[in-house]
């Protein structure tokens, strides 16, 4: 069990500016849970903006572009609860565990992050009590308050180009070491219009299936991390589009996971 913030410790975060994460349509009927870890670029005033110019704090380094109201979306089409977080990955990346040095990145792709340099121990135990924690309680009391096994399901973008190299995927399907709603993602992806690839551009093996593992895997719940090339979902227009190809590709997946829940 994660531990709890005592009363005494100062809090990166002011009363005005919490709670770090939260859970929408908590009480949603569909057999699934959505995540958005990096829903936000909202960085504590306590930290200066990280020193980053606007061009930085703007972009996809500090959240990911478009993948919030993309959740939004997929939460009401399905009728799920998503939770999200409300700090900039800058601040704390969710998606990686407290030992990874870039949990709090000095450097993302091409931007220097001058608040990240030469944290203290005391600065990444705060970053991590205030940030990462509340986000990790909140997805593991919304999981386990589930009344039927849900489907978890993670929402990311992606850049177009990357270091200068340009991607031609448009979503991504990624897993870990239990590949079922990923491979059954991709099967009813086809039809999609989309360019569609399974573990690009990114996998496992770069790091990123941390929310996977610590709360879907660990429970023996069906999981997949979606990831969306950001061109495609930085306009309400955009958004709606990929939405409304993605809401029947994740229903018949969660069906079949409910269904399967449901056989003697």
């Amino acid at each position: 069990m994660l531990p709890m913030l005592h009363e005494t410790e100062s809090s990166l975060l002011m009363p005005t500016e919490a709670p770090a994460a939260r859970v929408l349509n908590a009480h949603g009927r569909a057999h699934a849970v959505l995540i958005c870890e990096h829903a936000s670029r909202f960085i504590p005033a306590a930290l200066n903006g990280l020193g980053l110019d606007e061009a930085a704090a703007s972009s996809h380094a500090a959240w990911d572009i478009g993948a919030l109201d993309l959740s939004v979306e997929l939460m009401g089409a399905l009728d799920a609860p998503l939770v999200h977080s409300r700090v900039s990955r800058l601040v704390y990346d969710c998606n990686r565990p407290p030992e990874r040095i870039d949990a709090m990145p000095r450097v993302s792709e091409v931007f220097s992050v001058p608040g990240n340099a030469n944290l203290t121990n005391a600065q990444r135990e705060q970053r991590i009590r205030d940030v990462y924690e509340p986000f990790a309680q909140l997805v593991s009391s919304t999981l386990d308050t589930r009344p039927e096994p849900p489907v978890v399901i993670t929402i990311h973008s992606f850049t177009p180009v990357y270091k200068g190299k340009p991607r031609s995927v448009e979503l991504g399907i990624l897993h870990d070491e239990d590949d079922r709603a990923a491979q059954l993602m991709l099967r009813h992806s086809e039809s999609s219009g989309l360019h569609v690839a399974l573990n690009e551009p990114y996998s496992a093996t770069d790091g990123v299936t941390h929310t996977l593992r610590e709360h879907a895997i660990r429970r023996g719940l069906p999981n997949v991390m979606i990831e969306i090339r950001n061109d495609l979902i930085d306009t309400p227009t955009g958004v709606n589009h990929i939405a409304g190809l993605l809401t029947p590709i994740l229903q018949s997946v969660v069906t079949a996971f409910s269904h399967a829940e449901a056989k003697p």
